[in-house]
């Protein structure tokens, strides 16, 4: 409960401060996209690059996290390989060296 009432302020701190950089920059922007020129706001255009690079971090980090619960899930099947091993040499009888 104390979690989400901490998510919520930050998100509120967050968006005031969006609207304190909006009325800050009124200003527009000329975007050049090789192919179209684009008019917006400077306030937007940081907002898309800000959320674009959110976006793109997230993407990295979920290939990691895949990266590792496949690693994970590979090391796992090897543990049960190497244990059910154990158990087969465990169930073997002793055998004197003469």
């Amino acid at each position: 409960m104390v979690r989400k009432l901490i998510y919520f302020l930050l998100l509120l701190v967050v968006l005031g401060g969006i609207v304190v950089f909006a009325a800050w920059n009124p200003g527009t922007m000329v975007l050049d996209l090789g192919v179209q020129q684009v008019e917006l706001q400077k306030s937007l255009a940081l907002t898309l690059v800000f959320a674009g690079g959110w976006l793109f971090g997230v993407l990295c980090a979920s290939l990691m996290l895949i990266r590792s619960v496949s690693e994970r899930r590979r090391l796992r099947k090897s543990l049960g390989l190497a244990e059910a091993e154990v158990q087969a040499l465990r169930k073997l009888p002793i055998q004197d060296a003469d």
